[in-house]
């Protein structure tokens, strides 16, 4: 058997950055409060619950002095709250989420209506459309925004920025198609995230090359159901969040295994993933 681990693998740079940011914030404050989990992956999420970053559900849960912000972001009516609660705010957003909010504000400035190209129930999709101020809409087929009544006459189009390139690009195109006719001005501003991005095109090619790949990350992870979609349209693809759900029987015939991850997968998980199909 030979393994062969992708290159951009384990936690990106955002999600590091806002480990780092909670963790000097704990040693000052005692405890943090996340406005829901800092990133969908239970077991670094429960990790750092043991070290006083406790997530909660609504911002009426918090109990302490501090509130921090996940990497998804939120819209501006959280910061309200927050404000009106006199909370201590610890923005740990990724700068990609936070680029695309700004992508948004300009354009809802030079009036134009906001399409994203993402999950609508998505907590980063979520506060992206509150920056929007009521003239957005999330979609995934352009077919969902024919049916919305009159068209915009200014149309900007951004997207989640986990979304694979080529499904927006395809998107984006199609929505082109369908509007120029009547919006006078269509804009789209490529918001995706290039880390993202890297590891969706190695993980397409290591598909290509391995009988059997594992895609290591949390079910509610949106980028490590991206990866699973592409390695599966290619060859045999599993998700697992650790090395303790591999079944011996995926890999009892197999000679070659590819092992990638979802951006939110602690580096530790992904090698005790190798270390243990190693063993065997």
């Amino acid at each position: 058997m030979r393994t062969e681990k992708a290159q951009h693998s384990g936690l990106c740079f955002g999600i590091r950055r806002a480990v780092s940011l909670l963790t000097a914030a704990v040693q000052e404050y005692g405890m943090v409060e996340t406005l829901g989990p800092l990133v969908h992956n239970r077991f670094l999420v429960d990790r750092l619950a043991v070290s006083g970053i406790r997530p909660v559900t609504a911002i009426e849960q918090i109990e302490g002095e501090v509130m921090a912000i996940t990497t998804h972001g939120v819209g501006p009516g959280i910061l309200s709250l927050a404000k009106e609660r006199r909370l201590r705010v610890l923005d740990t957003t990724c700068p990609i989420v936070c680029d695309a909010r700004k992508a948004i504000q300009d354009m809802v400035a030079s009036d134009f209506d906001i399409v994203i190209f993402g999950e609508e129930g998505h907590s980063e999709v979520v506060g992206l459309l509150g920056w929007a101020q009521n003239r957005g809409r999330a979609v995934l087929e352009v077919r969902d925004l024919k049916n919305a009544g009159r068209p915009a006459q200014r149309l900007g189009i951004i997207a989640q920025t986990t979304q694979s390139y080529f499904s927006f690009a395809r998107f984006a195109s199609c929505l082109v198609a369908n509007f120029s006719r009547q919006a006078r001005e269509i804009r789209v501003v490529n918001t995706l995230c290039r880390e993202t991005r890297l590891r969706q095109e190695e993980a397409a090619q290591m598909a290509g090359r391995n009988e059997l790949m594992l895609v290591i990350g949390d079910q509610a992870s949106a980028n490590a159901s991206r990866l699973l979609g592409i390695c599966s349209a290619v060859t045999e693809t599993r998700l697992v969040e650790t090395a303790r759900e591999v079944d011996i029987s995926w890999v009892a015939d197999k000679h070659r295994i590819g092992i990638v991850s979802g951006t939110s997968a602690p580096d530790e998980v992904v090698d005790e993933v190798v270390t243990y199909l190693e063993s065997l």
